[in-house]
């Protein structure tokens, strides 16, 4: 699992952080089960506080995306397909959200988009 943090945006390094790690459990770089690195290694290759990356984890733990066993490690939730399945939906609606106002600001009409949609999808 490869994460990139930028000192220079304007999200915070904790949600640079949950957000990456979300979006490849999301798109299955991280399979149900696969450990997560040590707290304080993690922290070291990432080079920001173990505050940070326990934060990140404890938010990931309420969400339900990751369980932490004491002494063991975090892992990815095992048995959460309804709640991956709910969050990719939600991806998907925030991404065609943004989409739908980008079109409406450019004049596209819903028929428009909704003829490049079908294009695109069946191009994929």
């Amino acid at each position: 699992m490869k994460i990139i943090i930028s000192n220079n945006s304007d999200t915070p390094l904790y949600q640079q952080i949950k957000g990456q790690i979300t979006d490849a459990i999301l798109k299955g770089e991280l399979s149900e089960g696969d450990p997560l690195p040590s707290i304080r290694s993690f922290a070291n290759d990432l080079r920001v506080s173990v505050l940070t990356i326990r934060r990140v984890y404890d938010d990931l733990e309420k969400e339900g995306f990751v369980n932490s066993q004491v002494g063991i490690g975090t892992f990815v939730s095992v048995g959460n397909t309804e709640l991956l399945l709910e969050s990719k939906r939600r991806l998907v609606e925030q991404k065609m959200t943004n989409m739908i106002h980008t079109a409406k600001s450019l004049g596209i009409t819903r028929q428009e988009l909704s003829e490049m949609m079908e294009i695109l999808y069946e191009e994929d």
